[in-house]
């Protein structure tokens, strides 16, 4: 699932919460950052948000909500 290429997040959060993530990451024998990726897919799969392959199209997501209402 891991590509070639990756791109870098940078973001500020709460002290517990990092902690949070380096023990869960521990606990997977993870990095932090791959802990946040399976965080993230996780997440997206759970509320419906998909996750294009890499050198997929990016597909729109609203018109490919109304394309799924419209079936």
């Amino acid at each position: 699932m891991a590509s070639a290429k990756t791109a870098t997040l940078t973001f500020r959060i709460e002290p517990e919460l990092k902690e949070a993530v380096r023990a869960a990451a521990v606990i997977e024998h993870r990095s932090i950052a791959n802990m946040i990726a399976v965080m993230i897919r996780d997440y997206c799969g759970r509320v419906g948000v998909e996750i294009a392959e890499p050198n997929a199209p990016i597909v729109d997501s609203q018109k490919s909500a109304k394309a799924r209402k419209t079936k």
